[in-house]
């Protein structure tokens, strides 16, 4: 052991509810890995405050007054790239979310969740990894893309990805992890995450979570009608 303090992980909470701030900040606090550097009552606020403190992570609810936690992590991702957004929600059904997510929020968390899972979450998300578990996220995706006020985009050209890479597209866009699509293609998991990095250089995507997004805009996959 080198007996080097490892540096703590600061996290800036946003939320309009004093006591969901309060909440996510004790459960934080007996943690040696976390230091909660500032509480947002807003979007506006928390771009402010994280311009000041510049946090590794800012835990962000979506829903909030005067700046809503979509339009905070849309410019927290432009101006500070190195501040990562989890963002939370009351529902796990909410176009919200996908908002968020192709805004640049590197994960979403529902609120119901437990201690462990927040602690866990943040730490992946400081990582640089998206923290949506795979099927939660489709069916966010799914519920957001039946919305007839859906905004349109043009479908997306498929002509530079391999036939392989767009089955792989395709398997992670249905909610397969990456053991689940090396089994299915009885490929390695090594081959997969080659894969994987391709087809995120070859749309333009950061993660996982964008991905997928782009699966569904792009006709790649529709939406499972009940």
């Amino acid at each position: 052991m080198s007996g080097v303090p490892q540096k703590k992980i600061s996290v800036l909470i946003a939320d309009d509810q004093p006591l969901v701030r309060r909440g996510l900040a004790l459960i934080l606090a007996p943690d040696p890995a976390f230091e909660v550097v500032a509480e947002a009552e807003d979007g506006e606020q928390a771009v402010a405050l994280a311009h000041r403190f510049r946090p590794d992570v800012v835990v962000m609810d979506i829903r909030m007054p005067v700046l809503d936690g979509v339009q905070a992590t849309e410019q927290l991702a432009a101006a500070l790239p190195d501040c990562r957004v989890l963002a939370l929600s009351t529902f796990d059904m909410d176009e919200y979310v996908v908002g968020a997510l192709r805004a640049g929020a590197y994960g979403f968390l529902p609120k119901d969740i437990s201690p462990e899972e927040l602690v866990a979450a943040i730490h992946i998300v400081h990582a640089g990894e998206a923290t949506v578990a795979p099927r939660l996220l489709t069916r966010l995706i799914s519920t957001y893309v039946r919305a007839p006020h859906r905004p349109q985009k043009p479908p997306l050209s498929l002509s530079e990805l391999t036939p392989r890479e767009v089955e792989v597209w395709r398997l992670i866009a249905t909610g397969l992890d990456n053991a689940e699509i090396a089994r299915a293609l009885d490929i390695t998991v090594s081959t997969v995450k080659n894969y994987i990095t391709s087809i995120f250089d070859k749309l333009s995507v950061r993660d996982r979570a964008q991905a997928v997004i782009a699966a569904y805009e792009s006709g790649l996959v529709e939406t499972q009608q009940n």
